[in-house]
């Protein structure tokens, strides 16, 4: 079911969605359709066009709130720490820091930037992983050479969702104040389902993005980081949309 999900969910990016839609077009514009052709050139126009950080920046510019962000005045205590997973990228030739990708670096220099403020506090690093390889292994290891005491950190490996990491982590994390540590844009899920648990967390987000600082000449152009941003919110409309789902077919399941 778990595999099933994140193959669907992967399906409906704006990459393959838009890619597989065109190619299925373009195949039957050469079968004589032209309405075919004229709605391939659209799916490859659309493509392009969420690949300009102009259009990306219109998309997340009020999903990612710096309200979001971590303020340290607010909150004289903060006894855990919670860093969500992200990707990685294993390799055993590789240092820990060198295994995590952009995104799962953004969220444990943050952990571990208030695991240094707060030195009380506890640092929970989560996500599992493949290749016998966990984001919260390679999180672990980073942590502690960064300067983080290996006694204040503990993991969740086991957990391969937001949903997952909040049902696991919930016991550990009652009556407890709770910083969570996650990418901005994931963040109103992630409290959701935390929240859902009983857990009321202080958010810590991360991973902003700011595509209308870039020259204006720049704001028109197609690049890789825009469509990865403009997916990553995708992913996010379709994660609230399938825990809604969920929570429609059995109001307990999430």
């Amino acid at each position: 079911m778990f595999e099933l999900k994140k193959i669907l969910g992967g399906l409906l990016m704006p990459l393959p969605l838009f890619s597989l839609f065109a190619f299925i077009m373009l195949l039957l514009a050469f079968k004589g359709r032209k309405s075919a052709l004229v709605l391939s050139s659209l799916s490859l126009f659309v493509l392009l066009s969420l690949s300009t950080p102009f259009f990306a920046h219109q998309i997340i510019k009020s999903n990612e709130p710096t309200s979001l962000a971590f303020n340290t005045l607010k909150h004289p205590k903060i006894d855990k720490i919670v860093v969500l997973g992200c990707d990685i990228n294993p390799n055993t030739g590789l240092s820990a820091n060198n295994q995590l990708g952009n995104c799962a670096l953004s969220r444990l220099v943050e952990g571990v930037k208030l695991a240094k403020q707060y030195p009380n506090a506890q640092l929970i690093v989560s996500g599992g992983g493949y290749e016998n390889v966990t984001n919260s292994a390679l999180m672990y290891e980073t942590a502690i050479s960064l300067g983080v005491n290996k006694n204040r950190i503990s993991q969740n490996p086991h957990a391969m969702d937001t949903a997952a990491e909040a049902k696991m982590l919930a016991p550990k994390l009652v009556d407890f104040n709770v910083a969570l540590v996650t990418s901005v844009l994931h963040m109103l899920r992630a409290k959701n389902l935390f929240n859902a648990q009983g857990i009321d967390v202080i958010t810590a987000a991360t991973d902003y993005h700011n595509f209308a600082a870039l020259p204006l000449y720049k704001q028109f152009i197609p690049n890789a980081e825009a469509l990865r941003v403009v997916t990553q919110y995708a992913h996010e409309v379709l994660g609230k949309a399938w825990v809604n789902l969920r929570r429609w077919i059995n109001p307990e399941a999430l």
